[in-house]
């Protein structure tokens, strides 16, 4: 832990998200990293707080206390469980610790708000059924994910990971941060990565206009452009520790969505993540990136997404 990174991970009680920590012990990076285990405990809820103090609702009141005490003696046992299982796998227990927040101000906004302080990454999963209902596309996870502008966050997914990360590039500076995120966390691991950039066919310029094809002309432009851009990223990798022959580039072009595009990649190269930015180099490209990156999370759930 020399250069004292922090991840928040977030953890809701439940088995499924007890595959979280598998991800964790999956990825060398971890294990270089704090890892704050991270739940929000919503007790009693707080309208039913006025019950103490009614007579005829007394016995209500302390019912609700008890399984307040239930509930919170399993989500002890459940994060305590969470962080032997990363000590077992061989993490030094100084670098784990265990954070159980009493619900405030919401879930997303208490980690949010935890979020703040001084943490290099945010790993969650996209579902959870335990004490965070609701951790699951759509919800607090689309609120994290549409919020955390200042913080990478790695959404952890099925696939096992196979040190074969796929990062798509659109020639924006936060495209170029994403490359050095992965630069930076993994080039050291004997990681495969593959640059790869989507050219759409249909829109991509003017987006009120779906029927607007780009010229051939443009496109090799595009095309050429794009590929001078890869020599500066791949060099970025190459000078992190990847091998030259486990960097690729690769450019797609015609295609009607990026998200899908970059998924269907992801699958047809046997990749088990996914890295790309979170926003795009224009306001128009901000609106598409920003889309594309919640699009690739909810569509490519088979595999742990990076967005930085």
């Amino acid at each position: 832990m020399a250069d004292h990174k922090k991840a928040l991970v977030l953890l809701d009680g439940s088995q499924r998200s007890l595959m979280t920590v598998d991800y964790l012990i999956s990825m060398a990076m971890f294990r270089e990293m704090k890892l704050v285990l991270y739940n929000v405990f919503s007790g009693i809820p707080e309208s039913y707080w006025d019950l103490e103090k009614e007579p005829a609702s007394y016995h209500i009141y302390h019912d609700l206390k008890a399984w307040e005490r239930e509930k919170r003696q399993q989500i002890d046992n459940y994060m305590s469980l969470a962080r032997k299982r990363l000590i077992d796998a061989g993490i030094d227990a100084s670098a784990v610790e265990i954070k159980i927040h009493n619900r405030e101000r919401g879930v997303a906004r208490d980690i949010l708000e935890e979020a703040q302080h001084g943490y290099d990454t945010v790993v969650l999963r996209r579902r959870g059924m335990g004490q965070m209902e609701g951790l699951s596309m759509g919800s607090i996870a689309s609120k994290l994910l549409s919020r955390l502008h200042h913080l990478p966050v790695q959404v952890a997914g099925r696939k096992e990971q196979n040190k074969r990360i796929l990062i798509a590039v659109d020639g924006s500076p936060s495209a170029v941060h994403a490359v050095d995120y992965v630069a930076g966390h993994v080039g050291r691991y004997d990681y495969t990565a593959e640059l790869f950039h989507v050219i759409r066919g249909f829109g991509s310029s003017i987006p009120e206009n779906p029927e607007f094809v780009m010229p051939p002309e443009s496109l090799e432009t595009a095309e050429m452009k794009m590929r001078e851009h890869f020599k500066e990223l791949r060099e970025k990798l190459l000078t992190a520790g990847f091998r030259a022959e486990n960097v690729s580039e690769k450019i797609s072009t015609g295609a009607h969505s990026r998200s899908g595009t970059i998924v269907k990649e992801a699958e047809m190269g046997n990749f088990s993540s996914i890295a790309l930015g979170r926003q795009g180099h224009s306001k128009v490209q901000e609106f598409f990136m920003g889309r594309v990156s919640h699009k690739v999370v909810h569509h490519g759930r088979y595999y742990s997404v990076w967005i930085i």
